[in-house]
């Protein structure tokens, strides 16, 4: 099967009509298609004021249909409706808001099944801020600091698995992410780690990715590491001592290859 793009944004990604991020989001989904986009705003408190925004700014650039897809209990996630709904569009949005509701509403249900399959055939999929989280097989779900020893706890949890061996996350340089992020894949060799930053994002087809936006990428790899120690204290938080590890750090062009975990240069310039 050909396999939709995938755009797994940072977060706050610029709505105008010059944003690089939702142009090339656009771009995607009307090419060679006329479905229209479909936006998922479950993850978020205030549904109606995303979706609005976004329908918006679709509209502004171009996009002849974009319509709201509701999905507010499990029992909506299992309506054949609501999936022949979703399957209707070229692609697919997904906005910002709480990773841990999106799984808990939609996560091992009718309408992920057919989000699954239509990616699979080729619908093309976005996903900004906790969208972006969910389109991993694991994703983060909390990441507390200790009140007394001012340490990092991370949990993970399950994602909807379009991508697998990868944990993202995003708002990474701006909201200081990267401690949590090293904590997450430490001593998971086969898994590795994505901070993107905001108003950035990556573009993932046939095994790689390529940086679109105006910030930075950062991958951690820690297959070639030769020592990690966890240190778990008495209230649960870890103290990591680690070598070894791979780091990446990506801007706009620069693509990667997620299968051997190697950088691809910028099309025109020489490795």
């Amino acid at each position: 099967m050909n396999c939709g793009e995938l755009l797994i944004i940072g977060g706050a990604e610029d709505k105008c009509l010059e944003g690089e991020v939702l142009n090339k989001f656009v771009e995607l989904a009307t090419r060679n298609r006329d479905g229209g986009i479909g936006i998922l705003p479950t993850a978020s408190e205030i549904p109606e004021e995303v979706s609005t925004e976004y329908i918006k700014i679709f509209r502004d650039l171009g996009v002849g249909r974009v319509e709201v897809i509701k999905v507010d209990s499990r029992q909506d996630a299992d309506d054949p409706a609501i999936c022949e709904q979703l399957t209707s569009f070229s692609a697919i949005f997904i906005s910002g808001g709480n990773q841990s509701r999106l799984f808990e509403l939609i996560g091992k249900t009718k309408f992920h099944d057919a989000l699954s399959k239509a990616w699979h055939k080729g619908m093309v999929i976005a996903g900004t801020s906790a969208g972006a989280s969910i389109l991993g097989k694991h994703m983060i779900i909390a990441a507390d600091t200790m009140l007394n020893d001012n340490k990092l706890k991370v949990e993970i949890g399950v994602g909807f698995g379009f991508l697998d061996g990868l944990i993202i996350d995003q708002h990474f340089s701006q909201r200081g992410r990267f401690d949590r992020l090293l904590s997450a894949i430490a001593g998971k060799k086969e898994i590795m780690g994505i901070g993107i930053d905001e108003n950035t994002a990556i573009l993932v087809k046939d095994g790689h990715f390529e940086v679109v936006g105006q910030h930075q990428v950062l991958v951690l790899d820690g297959s070639t590491s030769d020592y990690i120690n966890i240190t778990s204290s008495d209230n649960g938080s870890e103290e990591l001592t680690l070598s070894g590890f791979n780091l990446h750090a990506l801007t706009r062009g620069y693509r990667f290859d997620l299968l051997t975990r190697k950088l691809l240069m910028k099309k025109g310039i020489q490795q």
